[in-house]
């Protein structure tokens, strides 16, 4: 890490003058976090800056589109080009483009995975279970329909989850910081090994020096290494997170809506299916950051 960066737990100057920047003029509520646009495939000039604007402050933006519940792909995908992202992670449950239809799923390999299902999904980031140099920046979520009840959606930046957490203890920045910190135990089935062991931090710096956080708030197949500080700092994260903290924001996307975001921390509430007009959201993650410049 770079001795200049507002990460360095002993550059209190640098943090103090970031953390400044980044809660100048954020935005207190949602709605603040939409932008409206008019051709996902190519965006205008001026919608284009305002998605960058937004990503700049809070690594998130809500687009709305008027294409409704068209079920064609290339509208995540054309969009995300715009933003640099290019290199798809084509995970075990994405479709051959690489874009994952996340729907209520009941053959075997699916329903085994809760993104598949009706449940809750608690707090995460996206590919907390890759390996280091897999690590999933970005993610895009395009909604075609959402479910007839449930299925809202909570968003924080993390960014916003370090602030939080270094101002109540450094010491809970440095314990996630540590390559040890949280663990994922390899994936098993059926006596095949489809992931092995994965262990990495919960925060950690990118080479182009913004922060980037792994983190899942499920209780079972996570290992959290064994010391009072990282019980502690995890503690902390879930009291949060758990918390009416004012920068964590909840809504539900509708269709042609979409989530587009340096993988910030989110969840999903459960929700109730209409059978003829179930829920489907494209969901696409990147190995690049958005590029904002």
């Amino acid at each position: 890490m770079n001795a200049n960066s507002p990460f360095d737990l002993n550059n209190t100057s640098a943090y103090e003058s970031w953390k400044e920047q980044k809660l100048k003029n954020y935005p207190e509520k949602a709605e603040e976090l939409i932008i409206e646009i008019n051709n996902p495939h190519n965006l205008s000039f001026i919608e284009k800056q305002a998605i960058t604007k937004l990503c700049k402050k809070t690594n998130m933006a809500v687009y709305v589109s008027p294409l409704g519940e068209s079920p064609d792909k290339d509208i995540p995908f054309d969009l995300a080009k715009q933003f640099g992202l290019h290199n798809l992670n084509k995970n075990m449950g994405a479709d051959d483009d690489g874009i994952t239809a996340l729907r209520v799923q009941n053959d075997p390999m699916h329903k085994r995975y809760i993104p598949y299902t009706t449940h809750a999904i608690h707090w995460h980031t996206d590919g907390y279970y890759n390996s280091p140099d897999q690590q999933i920046m970005a993610l895009n979520l395009h909604c075609v329909r959402p479910a007839k009840e449930g299925g809202e959606n909570a968003v924080m930046d993390h960014d916003i989850a370090y602030i939080q957490l270094r101002d109540e203890n450094p010491d809970y920045i440095e314990a996630f910081m540590q390559m040890d910190a949280m663990t994922i135990p390899e994936n098993v089935v059926d006596g095949e090994l489809l992931r092995p062991e994965r262990a990495g931090p919960v925060f950690s710096v990118r080479d182009n020096g913004l922060l980037h956080m792994r983190y899942t708030a499920r209780a079972h197949n996570v290992i959290w290494k064994n010391n009072e500080a990282t019980k502690n700092a995890v503690a902390a994260l879930d009291k949060l997170l758990k918390s009416d903290n004012k920068y964590i924001y909840r809504l539900t996307l509708q269709p042609g809506w979409g989530l587009i975001s340096n993988n910030v921390l989110h969840d999903r509430s459960g929700f109730t299916d209409d059978e003829a007009h179930p829920r489907l959201l494209y969901r696409s993650r990147y190995y690049d950051s958005l590029l904002l410049d």
